[in-house]
């Protein structure tokens, strides 16, 4: 897959950019780069200072000063010398705390940006993940790089300024071509700022490659697998590959640098030769003074490498804010789902939930998913969802959550489309425990209590939630009960001193407590439950299945199950076939018609009959 071009925006764009970097640093850290300001000025005068304090010192022992006239010049030398050796290291410690704080802003910024996005279609985008993985470099340091290149900026032509003066006074014509020798490199420092900003955008996705393979070599989740086959070296090669790429591309443009560089080292060191042979002359001739000539020997060589500096700092800044600009772009993202201006209340539901006439499909590259699907929801029943790979089942139920549109075709909330209401309201109502469930690495409690964060605290509903999912019992013998740590890659603060306590679950328990997730949030309107025992034994499932069917008494429910026997006792069965509802009705009434629902439930059946094994492929919904 090709990558698209790189994003080169124009000088209004970068301005625009170069405001909200420095706007974002001022508002994290305002007393620190006022700090930085005062201490960039005065480390740009010491050098000046310093050079024409040595002047004077040479010119009074040239002239035969005694040591009365010659102790303030030297007092005052020494004095630039302590605080050349002071500020650069204040100056770094400055800097630094503002670098924490506005890495600090820019990350919650930025997260925050990225929470706003109400669908699912942004984070299947690689473009957008490859601009979110540079947003997530450049926004911890920008933000303060654009104020440091700016005051370097600031300290770089307070530098060329004083000098060029200096020597402006011995020769102007020396102090003319010394300022037009740091032209080409400052030409030549933003063409490499502006390839290596474009080379970062080109080595994306090898660079995310490589952290995908990374993290699959170091997952606990993928460590069994990869020990078992033995791919282990088959999936470090493809990291190194990736990394390969990226790599050679990385040294593409450092060889590009260093011709750059040696041609502009070149150019200056010819300039400095020059001006140094008109110096010997011009004294050996009297037209300059001993302390002259070291001015001038300290002048040039600054003036130099103050040109130099002030080109590299602006292409710094270049290259941050080229960078800086996919930070920006995060936050200008549009929602990939339109919210309503004025969204209406979600009312509670009365009447039920239609599908009326669904066409979806995730791109216009890809084939459609759902066919004109037709399906209505009684407030109150319970629906099973039956069907094949890729019947549809899934994306119905990203629909139903409002995680994507249809393309055509309407979603009804009591006769409302959902596209009027706001997206975070509506899922309020909704309760739900994903066939792909979240494992997450916290402790037992909030595992649970992440399902509705209004009762996180609330520890008898937490309990409750987890009697539900027959995982009370098993949690209140952990080590520290629902405190305890379910991972064994952190450690909470209570266990720091004995990481051991952590514990790890089998994938059942992992899936009761999925569901305890949805039991908490009890106050909602409907439960949406895909595939709730797929990791339990029989007895498990029997026993989750009969809590279910009490839980789900009088709620609005969609329950989606590979496992037949399970669904036949709801209120309504539907069979999605090709992204259209091909049958509806009882699990009895089903059966007599003899079509596709019967088909499956006979197949399932005779796998559990001595007699006759099955022999098709199993039904995963």
């Amino acid at each position: 897959m090709r990558t698209a071009a790189a994003p080169s925006p124009g000088p209004r764009r970068l301005a625009a950019v170069f405001r909200a970097a420095t706007g974002l640093a001022l508002r994290a850290a305002p007393r620190h780069l006022a700090a930085l300001t005062l201490l960039t000025a005065l480390g740009a005068a010491l050098p000046i200072a310093s050079a024409w304090t040595v002047r004077a010192v040479l010119d009074g022992l040239a002239t035969g000063g005694g040591p009365h006239a010659l102790l303030a010049p030297a007092g005052l030398l020494s004095a630039v010398g302590v605080a050349a050796a002071v500020v650069p290291h204040i100056a770094q410690y400055v800097r630094a705390q503002a670098q924490r704080a506005a890495g600090l802003r820019a990350q919650d910024s930025l997260y925050r940006a990225v929470e706003s996005l109400t669908g699912l279609s942004r984070f299947e985008d690689p473009q957008f993940l490859d601009r979110l993985r540079l947003a997530q470099q450049a926004g911890g340091m920008t933000p303060t790089q654009a104020a440091n290149s700016a005051l370097g900026v600031l300290h770089g032509t307070l530098t060329v300024g004083g000098f060029l003066g200096s020597l402006f006074m011995l020769s102007p014509f020396l102090a003319v071509a010394v300022l037009f020798s740091g032209v080409p490199v400052l030409i030549g420092e933003l063409a490499m700022s502006r390839r290596r900003a474009a080379m970062l955008w080109h080595i994306g996705p090898a660079e995310r490659r490589e952290l995908f393979y990374y993290q699959l070599l170091t997952s606990t989740q993928a460590a069994k697998e990869i020990r078992l086959f033995g791919i282990g070296t088959f999936l470090r090669g493809r990291m190194l590959a990736a990394r390969r790429r990226a790599d050679a591309a990385k040294q593409t443009v450092d060889r590009q640098e260093l011709v750059v560089q040696l041609g502009l080292g070149v150019v200056a060191a010819v300039v400095a030769g020059l001006g140094l042979l008109w110096a010997v002359r011009a004294a050996g001739q009297g037209r300059i003074s001993i302390g002259g000539v070291s001015l001038l020997v300290a002048a040039l060589p600054a003036v130099q490498t103050a040109l130099a500096g002030l080109a590299g700092e602006i292409a710094n800044g270049h290259q941050a804010l080229l960078l800086f600009d996919h930070y920006v772009a995060i936050g200008e993202a549009k929602d990939d789902l339109p919210v309503s201006t004025h969204p209406r209340p979600v009312p509670r539901l009365r009447k039920g939930i239609e599908l009326r006439d669904v066409w979806f499909r995730y791109s216009p590259e890809h084939p459609w998913v759902l066919r004109g699907a037709c399906l209505t929801i009684p407030a109150g029943s319970s629906v099973g969802l039956v069907g094949l790979n890729g019947a549809g089942k899934t994306t119905l139920i990203k629909l139903l959550c409002r995680l994507y549109d249809p393309d055509r075709g309407q979603v009804l909330w009591d006769g409302t489309d959902l596209r009027e209401f706001h997206p975070a309201e509506l899922r309020r109502r909704i309760g739900a425990t994903f066939q792909d469930y979240m494992e997450y690495d916290l402790t037992a409690g909030e595992n649970i209590g992440l399902g509705d964060l209004d009762r996180l605290a609330e520890q008898d509903c937490v309990e409750r939630a987890a009697q539900l999912s027959g995982m009370h019992d098993f949690i209140a013998r952990l080590p520290d009960g629902y405190r305890t740590m379910l991972s064994r890659i952190f450690f909470s603060e209570e266990d720091k001193e004995d990481p051991a306590t952590g514990v790890v679950l089998s994938g059942g328990q992992w899936q009761r407590l999925a569901l305890a997730r949805s039991f908490l949030r009890d106050r909602a309107d409907l439960m949406i439950l895909d595939e709730p025992s797929s990791g339990l034994d029989a007895e498990a499932e029997h026993e989750i299945h009969l809590r279910l069917r009490d839980h789900r008494a009088g709620r609005t429910s969609l329950l989606i199950s590979h496992r037949l026997g399970a669904l036949r006792d709801a209120d309504l069965l539907v069979v999605l076939e090709q992204g259209r509802v091909a049958e509806q009705g009882t699990h009895d009434r089903l059966m007599r018609e003899g079509g596709a629902y019967a088909r499956l439930f006979a197949m399932q059946a005779r796998g559990y009959r001595r007699e006759a094994p099955m022999t098709s492929p199993p039904l995963d919904a």
